[in-house]
């Protein structure tokens, strides 16, 4: 009869434990476990992170951080940490928080467009993904790289054709570098290769032609015309003459590309620089800005007329009047100069 009550008693404290065990498994494993009011929340683990560096992110977004802990070392997730980007959805428990940090990378849509010079793409990717500007930069010029596709630092920028792309947060420099070289063997295709060889321009000569027609009007629907302009003064053989090229120039020899720039001055025009294109005749060596497609696709199918003259239209703003003669020309031009002097612009 004794032993009886003690087999009796050992089964109701096994019980009490197993239901404590139940309930404790239970509450780490099922249990809701998330302390905020939006549908989700993301967290960014860098590579090479320590269970720590997971646990600080994850402490004001849990009710409860010693239960995760605990499931989390349980399933052997503390010594199995994975790079990436993650969600974590509202009511989550422990155990679907831990299955998506484990396995469920989310990619991003990666933009950038009309950077002026590599430097600034680097600090604009870095907003995005894990690679700071420096790594970036150091990728982006690596000499082997560029020597080995034909770029130079002044026209790298040339492989980068802005748009949107979708690429994991944790991806290195060099990976986002590659795959961005693929993007642009892509976008060069057939149809635009054959489209450029019309026009006996180089890939590097059709960008900078377009990265000028960008500076030089931002209305996507005149690009074509503006385009038009320049390649006429090109088979005619006259200097192209764009403002936006002295600015780069000005800017690249005082290494400050900070300033804001509204109006060229006649002393502005005595720069000695390749990419000033009132001093030296031809294509700059290379873009002064970043173009976006529409801009090169200006260039690449420009619109047929006999203009080889334009300037800022004062009586429709963003837009420009085209001249066939210098002597039409010079009358808009005047017209220009005695607005933008009512409007007391001197630099």
């Amino acid at each position: 009869m004794y032993i009886k009550k003690i087999l009796v008693a050992i089964a109701i404290i096994g019980l009490v434990i197993a239901a404590y065990f139940a309930n404790f498994v239970y509450g780490a494993m099922f249990k809701k476990n998330t302390a905020f009011n939006n549908d989700k929340a993301y967290i960014y683990i860098p590579t090479d992170a320590r269970y720590e560096d997971v646990r600080e992110q994850l402490i004001p977004l849990l009710k409860d951080i010693n239960s995760f802990d605990a499931l989390a070392e349980r399933k052997e997730y503390t010594t199995n940490i994975r790079a990436g980007r993650y969600a974590i959805e509202k009511d989550m428990s422990n155990n679907d928080i831990i299955n998506s940090i484990r396995i469920n990378n989310l990619p991003i849509q990666l933009s950038f467009n009309n950077q002026e010079r590599i430097q600034d793409l680097a600090g604009r990717i870095a907003q995005q993904i894990e690679p700071d500007s420096l790594t970036l930069l150091k990728a982006m010029t690596d000499k082997a790289f560029l020597e080995k596709n034909k770029f130079t630092e002044g026209t790298v920028i040339n492989m980068y054709v802005p748009n949107s792309y979708e690429f994991f947060w944790n991806t290195s420099a060099e990976a986002f570098r590659d795959k961005m070289l693929k993007e642009y063997f892509k976008f060069w295709n057939n149809n635009r290769q054959a489209k450029r060889k019309a026009l006996n321009l180089s890939v590097n000569e059709v960008m900078t032609l377009a990265s000028i027609v960008q500076k030089e009007t931002a209305k996507v629907d005149e690009r074509p015309r503006v385009a038009g302009v320049y390649l006429n003064r090109i088979k005619r053989g006259m200097p192209l003459q764009a403002d936006p090229t002295v600015i780069f120039a000005k800017k690249s020899k005082e290494n400050d590309f900070d300033q804001v720039i509204k109006r060229v001055l006649y002393k502005d025009l005595e720069i000695d620089s390749p990419y000033n294109t009132y001093k030296y005749p031809g294509i700059p060596p290379g873009p002064i800005t970043m173009p976006d497609v529409s801009a090169i696709d200006a260039v690449l199918n420009p619109e047929k007329h006999d203009y080889y003259y334009f300037v800022a239209n004062v009586k429709n703003f963003g837009y420009h009047k085209f001249a066939k003669t210098l002597n039409q020309h010079n009358a808009n031009r005047q017209e220009y100069v005695n607005w933008i002097n009512s409007q007391g612009v001197n630099r």
